[in-house]
């Protein structure tokens, strides 16, 4: 079986989570600094808060923002759960976008036309390593007094007109086992804004700045220095890593581009991939449905994922949630019926893309 993701850990990884054993400090420490101080500069920004993962770094952004209750968030309804459940956690009332189906993030007209009296956060996902669309929403931001929030979970090193992810305002990124950084668990807030990074190191450090010196009511949101240990080196070789998914990328979108029914991804004009996920669209000219179509691919040995099956409001917690606001996304209801992920993953082999191609054509009777 080739699988959708894999993890692979090196003699580097080995020598820095031995060091930090050795060291006695496995808590926060000297680790997650280099950690934040090499992320920071990484994505153009003054600022990277280290905290546990990447629903806690959406959560601990947001409450910097000092939402109150009616304040709602604009996001995407095509995303991962720990998006609408940060806004909940937050206090706040979801309200959704729609989706364009040629990067699968907010659609900014959409989001436009979504902004009220209420509005006080816009939350672009930049889903599977691409992007939103950033230049009318930062315009929009700037109109109305609203704030940013960028959900970059998958999208570490991603850029949109040369500006990295997580520097348009505030940003969360993950460093969950399957990302393409990651430390198992974990996530980063990165800002450019420095009472705000003063602010989030004392939220997740149980409210303390010093031992015993509480300051506000905080959380345990800390990161260990044995999972900073494990991202260190994976800095190093992040071009390496990100450089052999766009070639992975490349080669799957020139041999699948005229398979029928099968519509590839592209990296859009002024945007940097990182290919998290190379996701395709199985539409209505396919030859099976994209269920149909992911049983075959298990029964040819190839690994894949839905991601995601259904709108965030579709499902039972939240169809009658009081702060979920439902509100007409066309693109988004038929994308969830077509999305399809493809192994991209830096440990493919070329037998192995080339055994990905085969089954895709086979299955669409290419």
């Amino acid at each position: 079986m080739i699988p959708i993701t894999t993890v692979r850990f090196g003699a580097e990884e080995e020598h820095q989570v031995l060091e930090v054993l050795r060291s006695g400090v496995i808590a926060q420490g000297p680790k997650v600094r280099e950690l934040e101080e090499r992320f920071a500069s990484m994505h153009g920004v003054r600022h990277a808060v280290a905290v546990n993962n990447g629903t806690t770094a959406l959560v601990a952004a947001l409450e910097t923002l000092g939402l109150q209750p009616g304040d709602e968030v604009i996001t995407s309804p095509f995303t991962f759960v720990a998006t609408l459940n940060a806004i909940l956690e937050a206090g706040a009332t979801a309200t959704f976008a729609d989706i364009t189906d040629a990067d699968f993030n907010v659609d900014p007209a959409s989001v436009i036309a979504n902004v009220s009296e209420k509005t006080k956060v816009l939350l672009p996902v930049h889903l599977y390593g691409q992007m939103a669309d950033m230049d009318p929403l930062v315009e929009v931001a700037a109109e109305r007094g609203l704030r940013i929030l960028e959900d970059s979970a998958q999208s570490h090193g991603a850029t949109y007109k040369g500006k990295y992810a997580g520097s348009f305002g505030l940003a969360a990124f993950s460093l969950y086992a399957t990302k393409n950084l990651t430390t198992g668990e974990g996530g980063l807030i990165t800002t450019d804004d420095d009472d705000i990074a003063d602010t989030l190191r004392v939220l997740r450090n149980q409210g303390m700045r010093a031992r015993y010196a509480y300051e506000m009511a905080g959380h345990n949101y800390r990161l260990t220095d044995l999972q900073a240990a494990l991202a260190l080196p994976q800095l190093d070789r992040y071009p390496e890593i990100v450089g052999t998914r766009k070639r992975n990328a490349a080669r799957l979108i020139e041999e699948l581009a005229d398979v029928p029914g099968v519509v590839v991804p592209h990296e859009l004009p002024g945007r940097s991939h990182v290919w998290h996920q190379f996701t395709v669209r199985v539409t209505a000219d396919a030859r099976v449905n994209r269920d149909e179509f992911v049983e075959a691919l298990g029964a040819e040995g190839i690994g894949c994922g839905v991601y995601y099956p259904q709108l965030l409001w579709d499902y039972d917690a939240y169809r009658d949630h009081p702060r979920v606001r439902r509100s007409p996304t066309p693109v988004a209801a038929r994308v969830v019926t077509e999305v399809l992920s493809l192994p991209v993953h830096n440990a493919l082999t070329d037998e192995d893309l080339s055994t990905i191609v085969a089954a895709v054509k086979k299955i669409a009777g290419a």
